[in-house]
């Protein structure tokens, strides 16, 4: 069973994405970046799912600190802005981009490869050690 990371300062989208992925997967959920980066110090996620725009630190910031001290973890990055360029985040190497309103099956998708993607990297770590 994977561990997420779920961060998004609305509440109505951290329980529709923790009631569609808890049935698979243990779900911890955070209302803003700086309760993220608690857990980060504390917990391995196996992938994290975070919204851009948030009170305080922001998804830019958060997602340079996860790639700085987390490189191998995925980060998919969900926002309300639609003139957000997917490119930006992939860039700053989020594995995923996604849109408000969500497409429910397309992040459980992207989560699924995210998961994949991250067992990979850990092999490839332990097996260089």
């Amino acid at each position: 069973m994977a561990t997420l990371l779920i961060i998004d300062d609305d509440s109505t989208v951290r329980d529709i994405l923790q009631d569609l992925l808890s049935a698979t997967h243990e779900c911890h959920t955070a209302d803003r970046a700086e309760q993220a980066i608690e857990y980060l110090q504390i917990e391995t996620y196996d992938v994290i799912v975070t919204d851009i725009s948030m009170p305080g630190l922001g998804g830019f910031e958060l997602l340079k600190l996860i790639k700085e001290n987390h490189p191998a973890t995925p980060v998919i990055i969900i926002s309300g802005q639609l003139e957000l360029d997917e490119e930006a985040f992939t860039g700053l190497g989020a594995f995923a981009f996604f849109s408000k309103p969500l497409v429910l099956h397309e992040v459980e998708d992207a989560i699924t490869r995210a998961i994949a993607y991250h067992q990979k990297m850990g092999e490839q770590i332990r097996s260089e050690s």
